[in-house]
């Protein structure tokens, strides 16, 4: 179970106490405890992620205070360059809300150097400060739907670069001539914290290149075991996701249901972090290479072999020739199929997860070939519980950053009906609540957020790992299953517990 808390460093966005606070950083990594999953600083403060299993809070708040109050070797200065064509569509926006001519605005926004606080929200996006008294704007009152890849922006008192299309809010002053994130080049990321950033302007910048996909799958398995038939509606392979790459903006990705993925490897005899792949409603059809031990848990879907039905939780023969189906059911969405020995694969940073938007891993296809990692002799047949799914659960909340009292008491045994929802997270209909913009900061697992439109969002695994948006609560870690097997318009009620 991981929980997490903050560490402020600084009242306000300051260089140098941001450099202090990421030199502390750099040397809790080199000597990191047992137990922690993530260190991710920002602007203000410094989240830390840890294993509630292996150690504390008061442990991990201890030992992040002895780096935090001694005086750290300062990093090492990098000078990073990033050409830009300044063509954005909101310049002349910009010089009518200011006063100043697009010359201006060029002038200023490029003749000054820039501390990378962060890198976060998006892989590789850079949280860059501190910005020019004249230039600052507040944030779009409503964001973009799509902010184009590669686009340089500012609000507030920062700027930086969206590496790929996504939502914004922030004001487009250009392109970027480089890619902040790319996979397969070394260094894959253009510009980490600490980094000093200079914009070069350019008449004309060569936009990258779509992200060519980092394969996660070896291309032919010592041990090919299944045949993709019907890849299904989403089916990825997922382990338990990857940790201490939230300063890098990497998603922490992972299976959405840990519990009934552990279920369907437990059957098999695997190690609940062995990779399994989460189907999505609709689980596609394998057909077996050679006679195979497979494990089934969790909902949306029922497994089918030679149209007999397989229990939940349990593992199953597989012969050579034969396709396991599935057969779609009213309640979930997600189910997890294992395979004994686990199933083979070419990690990166740490984590054999899918991670579609950063290009880490894609979603299976017809004709791929699954292997596994290693021949593992075991019995059909074993079979443990599986829950059943209540009608509108009851999920229960614990006090984020921003815990505002009456917030609180509006979500208290508050209904909320999903409107829609994805690996990012969330998106509920209900009573409005109090919510708008905050520093911008890391983003827990499970954290509730609230736009300034006042519904809630429920951030999951693929979510950013850095945000702006008030956090008044936080899901409680082991309600995170329930709310991964969410249908659209199924409805929940929340629970505040402040102990």
């Amino acid at each position: 179970m991981r929980l997490g808390f903050y560490l402020p460093f600084a009242t306000q966005p300051d260089v140098v106490a941001s450099a202090r606070a990421l030199a502390a950083v750099a040397a809790m990594r080199q000597s990191l405890l047992e137990g922690v999953t993530d260190i991710i600083p920002s602007y203000l403060n410094i989240f830390f992620e840890f294993d509630a299993q292996v150690t504390t809070r008061v442990l991990v708040q201890q030992w992040a205070n002895g780096f935090l109050q001694r005086q750290m070797p300062s990093l090492p200065t990098r000078v990073v360059e990033i050409p830009v064509q300044y063509n954005g569509i909101d310049l002349e926006w910009i010089a009518s809300t200011t006063g100043l001519s697009v010359a201006e605005i060029i002038r200023l926004h490029s003749s000054q150097t820039y501390h990378t606080f962060a890198v976060g929200f998006t892989p590789g996006f850079p949280f860059l400060g501190v910005l020019p008294e004249a230039l600052r704007l507040p944030r779009r009152a409503t964001p973009r739907a799509s902010v184009p890849a590669h686009s340089v922006a500012m609000a507030i008192n920062q700027c930086g670069v969206y590496p790929f299309s996504s939502p914004g809010g922030w004001h487009l002053l250009g392109s970027a001539g480089v890619a902040m994130f790319d996979p397969q080049r070394d260094p894959a990321f253009w510009v980490q914290p600490g980094d000093v950033v200079r914009f070069v302007p350019r008449d004309e910048v060569r936009v990258p290149a779509p992200l060519e996909v980092l394969s996660l799958l070896p291309p032919e398995p010592r041990f090919p075991v299944l045949k993709v038939e019907e890849p299904g509606l989403l089916s990825q392979v997922m382990d338990a996701g990857r940790c201490l790459v939230g300063h890098l903006g990497l998603a922490q990705s992972g299976v959405l249901d840990a519990r009934s993925a552990a279920r369907a490897n437990a059957v098999v005899g695997n190690a609940a972090s062995l990779p399994v792949l989460e189907l999505t409603l609709l689980g596609g059809a394998y057909t077996a290479l050679q006679d195979v031990i497979l494990g089934f848990a969790g909902f949306g879907m029922t497994p089918m072999v030679n149209d007999e039905k397989i229990v939940a939780a349990s593992s199953f023969l597989l012969r050579q020739g034969q396709t396991l189906r599935f057969l779609s059911n009213q309640f979930g969405v997600r189910g997890y199929l294992s395979v004994a020995g686990g199933f083979a694969t070419l990690p990166a940073w740490g984590s054999a997860s899918t991670d579609t938007r950063a290009g880490l891993g894609r979603a299976l296809k017809t004709n791929d070939v699954l292997g596994v990692e290693k021949v593992h002799r075991t019995r059909a047949g074993f079979t443990l519980s599986q829950p059943n799914l209540e009608l509108m659960p009851t999920i229960r909340l614990l006090a984020g950053t921003q815990p505002h009292p009456d917030t609180l008491q509006a979500l208290h045994h508050a209904k909320y009906t999903l409107e829609r929802g994805d690996r990012m997270g969330l998106q509920f209909a209900g009573a409005t609540l109090q919510g708008g913009d905050v520093s911008s900061e890391a983003t827990p697992l499970g954290a509730l957020q609230i736009t300034s439109a006042g519904q809630p969002i429920i951030l999951l695994h693929d979510r950013g790992r850095i945000g702006g948006y008030a956090k008044p609560a936080v899901v409680h870690p082991k309600d995170i299953w329930r709310l991964a097997q969410l249908r659209t318009g199924e409805s929940i009620r929340f629970s505040v517990q402040l102990d």
